[in-house]
């Protein structure tokens, strides 16, 4: 309930805690007081359980198991949302849209939708984020070379566990895209995207005013744009 009633809100992003002490510990999260550092990555926290948490990405340990899907995490609390998967249960709602979500970070990062509230800066370039994890994967996208992450096949370093994940896929050829219309199964997103464009008429191509060719993202658009008539 005080989550609800928002008894506990940080002034800085609008967080609600239950309790004055997680209040206080979400606070030091939007200073500089991080002495606990990853040996692997080089991310710090301002707890030493965020780091025992965080650490368990490069280690792969995830000790806490779903009795129903028997899926598993590396956290009780992601265990905690996950159950509410297979219980459809999204007690967070929003006023302003009545979308809801299954936690209250979920419903404080969708809010600032409607706020354009965006208090995650970044001290390099002065860019700013409204979710911390986003302004994190900026840093080490944009101003760090560190490549902490290898592929167990090929030994190819990579700067995040998701890059690393879908590079894994060229080597399992593990295919998660799917399409609804027929068994036709692609690895990457934009494959399924442009079979659905050209096999089933589902979606909009993306074309150029001066010639006929057309894109499936606008990315390729730009690109060929940038390519002949800049």
């Amino acid at each position: 309930m005080n989550i609800h009633t928002s008894k506990h809100k940080c002034t800085e992003c609008g967080k609600c805690c239950e309790s004055s002490s997680k209040l206080a510990r979400h606070i030091r999260s939007h200073s500089r007081e991080k002495q606990f550092e990853c040996t692997v990555c080089s991310k710090r926290f301002t707890r030493s359980d965020g780091l025992v948490q965080h650490s368990r990405i490069h280690s792969g340990v995830k000790p806490y198991k779903c009795q129903v899907c028997d899926k598993a995490f590396s956290s009780s609390g992601d265990l905690n949302r996950h159950m509410r998967v297979h219980t459809g249960d999204k007690p967070y709602k929003c006023h302003m849209c009545d979308k809801a979500f299954s936690s209250s970070g979920d419903l404080n990062n969708h809010m600032r939708v409607h706020t354009g509230d965006k208090p995650y800066k970044c001290s390099l370039c002065n860019k700013s984020f409204s979710r911390s994890g986003t302004l994190q994967r900026h840093k080490r996208h944009v101003h760090s070379n560190r490549r902490p992450y290898q592929c167990r096949f090929c030994g190819m370093m990579f700067k995040t566990n998701i890059e690393v994940k879908r590079h894994v896929r060229i080597h399992t050829d593990t295919k998660p895209h799917s399409c609804r219309h027929c068994s036709e199964r692609f690895m990457w997103s934009y494959e399924l995207k442009r079979h659905l464009l050209e096999s089933h008429n589902e979606g909009t191509w993306l074309s150029f005013n001066i010639c006929e060719k057309k894109f499936v993202h606008s990315r390729e658009l730009n690109e060929h744009v940038h390519r002949h008539y800049i």
